[in-house]
């Protein structure tokens, strides 16, 4: 086997010759790197679950125990023990229901009960054209159980084996139910995501290298990367780590276009070598020695950016940095061991047919004769670009948050989503997507009455709701609470009442006994707690406006319950929901940039061994995303007349432009310092320039490709703000690569001459030309 006889001169940091070594190691045991990396992924694959398994879409799974959402989620605790979850169960026929009808009904939830995991079925009743009947199944399952899908399918097969009449129809819908079918969904959407992601990097890779190998080994790492990386957080998953599905959607646009980037780092810089006349895996040793720091610091900038989050209140923040950290870390160490090992056993073959041409003098391209232009006038680059940056920054005020539902909209066609349709059909029109107000009472309701009437005459009146349903007009009839006290002196508690009525209650009207019956949804057993279904008069309960109506239905209800005599009150639904996840959201986003802007920062630093570069470097991605947001809110909210922007995107924006603009900067800057040692600094940035220009652009085309993917293969009403996310950060990315790091940052580079890299002694550096 041939030794590579690329040797790093003493006078070179410590960063190359480390690099050069697992440079040698990763050429010459090719072999056993390749193996090692494809019998770890076998065995990794075939051995954990899957991360669709182990997903969660509800959002409000991520509030802090401090939010008013979680708070009022407490009081719910009265009708349900804490930690349960009730499943309902929506039965619905074409006509009346009758007897038979019922019998069936009351036979499928015996079947129900003795289901694994389900600790107690409720029948709550009939709705009020007595086409329909609601059942809950309570659980112990929850969202972030992997059980969860289990379950859900077990229940879906009781109802199947109870063999019910052909003119019923029964469907599962609530936030399990829908959570488990999006779930389902998501690893649809996440092997679309996979294949249009590949099919796009390997087209757009012909086009760059014109070579069809060359494509296939830049991907390889970041699909095999992609495979294990997912079983991998879902086994930490299945210790407490709590994973979105946004988190499984991004993870794999990460992978693929960071892991692609890095490729192309190093791929072009083989190539460039092999063209100076170095041996294929000479010129594999020498350019990673080379370009290894460069990708090395930036992966751990996208590390530190992510971990970053873990200081985030807001957990679908907090808990989107590790599984997505992890996937970085995999993927760097894939191209710094198996990205070489592969090019050393393809060796020229890699750019065939495409023959390297030795050039013993730089051959200037495009961005070379560009660069060439910008440091003859730095000073009119800088000044136009920061005005069309601050120009398209002036849209940034006009920003409104919106909500970013995940799990509360089931996926079309699905189980889940016809029950959803059937429960808004049959049963009050709050109930499709329902909001909570709940009042905590001093005494039972059933030693005083008077509670109800005043509470639910302060509700009725209110303008903040346009319709209300509660203990007094279960299932649009109304009850008395004279009636009421009368029932529960003859039959007890609505909580105890079976499904059919029993013959000693023969008395009682039947229509009486199922609406008494119904009122179980909104008195507790205790009897003190009272619970309201409302509609929202600011609009539908998934708007914008309805979540930010949310200050102003909370102050009503306090004073709806000091009137009324509640010592305690909350509310709960989505748009309560999604107004604290945006509140949270922005303090995130003001507590965490700081923090990873600092620690980049200071990454940065040592990496360029300056005080003065960082400064300018971070600046300059501060002002790229603050364009980006003014574009992402013109297209979106004025061209698209959008009520808002998801609210996630703000911070994921400045998050992935802080760590990703920062790998090109990282390239490029690195590049201007290697070549500023043998030639004046605007000479310098020229050369790195003309290098570094096409592995920057065809990166950024690669990124931004990636992130256009997830926006396209996000479909249906239901990931809006998924495809929000993918197109805005593919914005972002394309102007911080072609008029950022290619353009504002050279020039600056250019007008501070050798002040970008003090306090660094320049020694044998060659002063810059005046």
């Amino acid at each position: 086997m041939k030794k590579t006889t690329v040797t790093i001169p003493d006078t070179e940091p410590k960063g190359f010759k480390f690099f050069a070594a697992v440079g040698r190691f990763s050429v010459r045991y090719r072999w056993l790197v390749i193996a090692v990396w494809l019998i770890g992924a076998f065995l990794i694959v075939q051995n954990l679950p899957s991360l669709s398994s182990v997903t969660q879409s509800d959002n409000t799974n991520f509030l802090p125990a401090s939010s008013p959402t979680e708070k009022a989620l407490k009081l719910e605790n009265a009708f349900q023990p804490s930690g349960t979850l009730s499943v309902p169960v929506v039965i619905a026929a074409n006509q009346p229901l009758n007897d038979t009808d019922q019998a069936a009904i009351v036979a499928m939830q015996v079947k129900l009960a003795k289901v694994s995991g389900v600790f107690k079925v409720v029948n709550r009743g009939r709705s009020a054209d007595n086409m329909a009947e609601l059942v809950e199944v309570d659980t112990r399952a929850n969202t972030g159980n992997a059980n969860a899908a289990t379950f859900i399918t077990s229940l879906r097969e009781a109802i199947t084996q109870s063999n019910l009449p052909s003119t019923l129809q029964v469907h599962l819908t609530g936030s399990l139910a829908t959570e488990v079918d999006n779930s389902n969904s998501s690893g649809k959407q996440n092997s679309e995501l996979q294949i249009g992601t590949v099919i796009f990097i390997i087209v757009l890779l012909l086009l760059i290298f014109r070579a069809p190998l060359a494509p296939l080994i830049t991907l390889i790492p970041p699909v095999l990367v992609v495979s294990l990386a997912g079983p991998l957080i879902a086994e930490a998953a299945k210790h407490g780590l709590k994973v979105s599905s946004l988190a499984q959607l991004l993870l794999t646009v990460l992978i693929l276009g960071a892991g692609t980037d890095y490729g192309l780092f190093l791929i072009f810089r083989v190539r460039e070598e092999n063209e100076s006349g170095l041996d294929p895996k000479e010129a594999i040793v020498k350019a990673l020695s080379r370009v290894g720091e460069s990708i090395s610091f930036s992966a751990a900038t996208v590390i530190v950016a992510l971990l970053s989050l873990l200081l985030a209140t807001f957990q679908i923040y907090s808990t989107l940095g590790e599984p997505l950290a992890i996937g970085v870390a995999l993927m760097l160490l894939a191209g710094l061991t198996l990205l070489p090992a592969l090019l050393a056993v393809f060796g020229r073959a890699t750019f065939w047919p495409v023959k390297p041409q030795n050039h013993k003098t730089k051959k200037f391209g495009a961005w070379g004769k560009i660069s060439a232009r910008i440091v003859k006038r730095p000073v009119l680059v800088l000044i136009i670009g920061v005005i069309f940056f601050g120009s398209l920054a002036l849209a940034v005020p006009g920003y409104k948050a919106s909500g970013f539902g995940g799990g509360s909209s089931p996926p079309s066609g699905s189980d889940s989503a016809k029950g959803t349709a059937l429960l808004a059909e049959h049963f009050p029109s709050d109930n499709a997507n329902p909001t909570f107000v709940l009042f905590k009472l001093p005494t039972s309701f059933w030693q005083n009455p008077s509670y109800i009437n005043r509470l639910s005459s302060l509700m009725a009146s209110s303008n903040q709701f346009n319709h209300v349903t509660g203990p007094l007009n279960p299932n649009g009839f109304s009850l008395s609470t004279a009636q009421l006290t009368k029932l529960y002196s003859q039959v007890g508690s609505p909580w105890k009442l079976p499904a059919i009525q029993p013959a000693s209650l023969k008395r009682i009207p039947p229509q009486s006994y199922q609406l008494y019956r119904a009122v179980s949804a909104y008195v507790s057993p205790d009897g003190r707690t009272i619970q309201y279904s409302v509609g929202l008069a600011a609009g539908n309960p998934g708007t914008t406006n309805a979540m930010v109506a949310t200050p102003n239905i909370r102050n009503e209800i306090s004073v709806i319950a000091k009137k009324g005599g509640a010592i305690d009150n909350g509310m709960f639904g989505q748009s309560s929901a999604f107004y604290d996840i945006s509140s949270i959201s922005n303090h995130d986003l003001i507590r965490v940039i700081p923090i990873a802007v600092i620690v980049i920062g200071i990454l940065l630093g040592f990496l360029m061994r300056s005080l003065v570069a960082p400064i300018y470097l971070v600046i300059s991605v501060v002002l790229s995303y603050l364009a980006a947001l003014g574009v992402s809110v013109i297209i979106f909210m004025h061209f698209q007349h959008n009520s808002g922007l998801v609210f996630i995107l703000p911070f994921l924006m400045f998050i992935f432009l802080l760590a990703l603009g920062e790998d090109y900067n990282i390239l490029v800057m690195t590049r201007i310092r290697e070549e500023a040692h043998g030639m004046s600094l605007k000479n310098a940035v020229t050369s790195a320039l003309n290098t570094t220009g096409t592995t920057v652009t065809s990166a950024g085309l690669v990124l931004a490709g990636t992130f256009t993917v997830l926006g396209i293969v996000s479909t249906g009403s239901a990931n809006q703000e998924v495809r929000e996310i993918g197109y805005g950060l593919a914005i972002g990315i394309l102007m911080d690569t072609f008029l950022v790091r290619t353009l504002i940052v050279p020039s600056i580079v250019a007008i501070l001459g050798k002040w970008n890299w003090w306090p660094s002694k320049h020694g044998s550096w060659v002063e810059q030309d005046d």
